[in-house]
């Protein structure tokens, strides 16, 4: 099943976290509720934790509510604070210890810079700082045995930022701007009307029905995009692949240290595709400004509509060049080397790939 496959199928159905939990053995501890329910004023709100599963859904009235449903044979020593941070009205779980275990991680450990006050990650709110002390966490082994798992419920016109080290995260039906970042774990996004920025340091991202500027960034894994409608769109993946389909936006990014491209119904004025290696593949629905693709090792595709028009200038290292629509050559050299016009010549692409075929041709 494809990333955006996934992040669809999540759609409508309910995330039981506290259901969950207890069919799982891991009842809250004496003198706990089974669930704690926080609420938080602001028009921009953050939510950090270290170690759980967080759900983030539409909410009603002018409060964002937290379900906090705690786990661990020590989780009676979290602590859940509420207060400004920055220029954010901020909860906190508070782990009083600098090693944590979270079974769901199995062998999987990951280290991060957690602050006094439970905070982590460089925060605009709080000037971008990197600071506090080292906190490991990991799937077995010594140290505190605690998560929180969490339902955030963010009424329509409050922003969020969630912040996690370890666990995935999901976010369905929002009418808000949405943040998203966690050190290590996969994280699925639908339904939102707002901008969205995704990161994580390892995990896949998943994002679909998004009215609004995207930004979608991971480490190490597969970037899955659809039915995103903005004006701006940006995705990065250190090793794996970007997929999308049904895309229409004013500028798109794409860039990859290793892993393919294909993006299937296309729609933009500005394009740009990195990457180190890897294919491209761009069905466009839509003529462009500019459109420049560069692959260290990879074939390039472009199929486009029968009004495209574009100065071409095409350079392959090791690879044939076909452009099966009608074309006004310039200069060829050979079979590595195009550079031309189709159609009325008015906008630019620009395709340079190392090793690998170039091929332009109509839908």
């Amino acid at each position: 099943m494809t990333t955006w496959k996934v992040a669809l199928a999540f759609r409508g159905a309910r995330f039981a976290l506290p259901t969950i939990l207890l069919a799982g053995g891991l009842a809250s501890a004496p003198g706990l509720p089974a669930q704690e329910t926080y609420r938080v004023d602001g028009g921009h709100v953050a939510i950090y934790n270290l170690a759980g599963e967080v759900e983030v859904v539409r909410g009603r009235g002018s409060q964002v509510e937290v379900d906090v449903s705690r786990g661990g044979a020590d989780q009676a020593r979290l602590q859940v604070e509420v207060g400004r941070v920055g220029d954010a009205q901020a909860l906190r779980v508070i782990y009083p210890e600098d090693r944590v275990v979270y079974e769901r991680m199995g062998r999987s450990n990951t280290t991060i810079r957690v602050r006094d006050d439970g905070t982590f990650f460089r925060n605009r709110s709080l000037g971008g700082l990197w600071d506090g002390d080292e906190v490991r966490i990991s799937g077995r082994g010594r140290g505190l045995e605690a998560h929180a798992d969490m339902i955030v419920r963010v009424p329509a016109g409050v922003s969020v930022a969630i912040f996690l080290a370890a666990g995935s995260g999901r976010a369905d039906g929002l009418a808000s701007d949405l943040e998203f970042r966690t050190a290590s774990g996969s994280v699925e996004v639908a339904g939102i009307v707002g901008d969205v920025e995704v990161d994580t340091g390892s995990g896949s991202v998943a994002v679909a029905d998004v009215e609004g500027d995207v930004t979608a960034d991971t480490g190490s894994g597969s970037i899955g995009l659809e039915d995103i409608r903005g004006d701006r769109l940006s995705a990065d993946t250190g090793s794996g692949s970007v997929t999308g389909r049904n895309v229409s936006v004013a500028e798109l990014l794409v860039d990859t240290g290793s892993g393919g491209i294909r993006i299937e119904d296309l729609s933009a004025g500005d394009v740009e595709c990195d990457t180190g290696s890897g294919s491209v593949y761009l069905g466009m629905l839509s003529d462009v400004d500019r459109l420049v693709v560069d692959t260290g090792s990879g074939s390039v595709s472009l199929e486009v509509p029968r009004d495209f028009g574009a100065e071409l200038e095409l350079d392959t290292g090791s690879g044939g060049i076909s452009v099966d629509v009608p074309d006004r050559v310039v200069e060829t050299s050979r079979r590595h080397h195009f550079r031309g016009s189709v159609g009325d010549g008015d906008g630019t692409v620009v395709i340079d790939t190392g090793s690998g075929g170039v091929t332009i041709r109509r839908s």
